[in-house]
């Protein structure tokens, strides 16, 4: 913030099942980088309703949202934008005067991934998943032209499910079969979690693969994204993902698109813990 906080200063939050510090920073970084009178904070509920409720009549300009949320906000706001209706999934909303509109920045985040990495859409891939973050990729890469795809998941129901909306495949184990792109949406390797030191597919798959996605963040180089490194194959890595969702959230409550510096700035800083 360019002074200290006032009656007028912009509150933002992020609602998660286990806060993290990144977006905390990234947003914080920006409005002090830019003079704008704002502030972020990280916040976890157990009454969603409430605090959605509390979002729209406290006046809090934006709200990022992860798991376990994305899916059970879309029945809380007032509208829904394309980037999170086909999804059925939600991480970003907007409060302007009360009302509540909904967007997902992870979809639009993996599409520019994506092209970015000038991954060829005809490269067949098996991603791990199927919850919010799940949806909002494989819709992601279902839009961009990839139509040979896995979708694996122990959920038979919420796989089966994702798999036939977007025309893949489901599975409920990998197992020894191999795929050119491994992506992974699930919690396996993230920091502080239960399966921190796992890696999302085997060794096999890993060695036979020709890239490797994984959308954990934190930390960037989780087990799976250094085996795979190790191994000489190309990643794209989940700091990558939430460096660019956090940066349209930031334009979606602002108005003010930084420059790439300002962005590179604000994520080294983000991750400078």
């Amino acid at each position: 913030m360019a002074t200290s906080p006032s009656k007028d200063t912009q509150l933002c939050i992020s609602l998660a099942g286990r806060p993290g510090t990144f977006g905390v920073r990234f947003h914080n970084h920006l409005y002090q980088q830019l003079g704008l009178d704002f502030y972020y904070k990280a916040m976890t509920t157990d009454d969603l309703p409430a605090a959605v409720a509390g979002i729209r009549a406290l006046g809090i300009r934006g709200c990022g949202v992860s798991m376990p949320y994305k899916e059970a906000c879309m029945a809380l706001v007032d509208e829904v934008d394309p980037s999170a209706a086909v999804i059925e999934s939600v991480n970003t909303l907007v409060n302007t005067k009360g009302y509540l509109k909904a967007y997902n920045t992870d979809y639009l985040a993996v599409r520019q991934l994506l092209e970015q990495h000038q991954v060829d859409p005809g490269t067949a891939f098996a991603l791990r998943g199927s919850g919010g973050m799940a949806k909002a990729v494989a819709h992601a890469l279902r839009d961009a032209g990839f139509r040979q795809g896995t979708l694996v998941a122990r959920n038979e129901q919420a796989g089966r499910q994702l798999a036939d909306a977007c025309g893949y495949r489901w599975l409920a184990e990998l197992g020894d079969r191999c795929s050119p792109m491994l992506v992974n949406v699930t919690p396996i390797g993230m920091a502080g979690g239960p399966e921190a030191e796992q890696l999302a597919f085997s060794e096999e798959a890993i060695a036979a693969a020709e890239r490797v996605f994984d959308v954990v963040a934190m930390p960037a180089r989780t087990p799976l994204i250094r085996r795979a490194e190790a191994l000489g194959k190309p990643v794209i890595t989940g700091l990558e993902v939430i460096a660019l969702q956090a940066l349209e959230q930031f334009v979606l409550y602002t108005g003010v698109r930084p420059s790439k510096a300002q962005v590179e700035a604000a994520v080294a800083y983000a991750r400078d813990l």
